[in-house]
């Protein structure tokens, strides 16, 4: 009896295993951006680069950075 059991057991959880290893098998091919994704995400990456580039390069920005620099290398703090 115990044995019968015991079997019963081992093939639910050899059931449970497989069906989680297909699971895990079937998700990976979905796994990754398509062409379409690549471009929405390329152009949001430009459009970020280009706002910070105006940001960093704008007058206020650079006058902040160079005090802070000066500011460093005096060590006045």
């Amino acid at each position: 009896m115990n044995g019968m059991r015991a079997g019963r057991a081992y093939g639910w959880l050899r059931g449970c295993v497989l069906r989680w290893a297909r699971a895990v098998r079937s998700g990976r091919r979905d796994a990754g951006m398509v062409s379409a994704e690549y471009a929405v995400g390329l152009i949001a990456a430009v459009g970020f680069a280009g706002v910070l580039f105006q940001v960093v390069t704008s007058d206020v920005v650079q006058s902040a950075l160079r005090s802070l620099v000066a500011k460093a290398l005096h060590g006045s703090f």
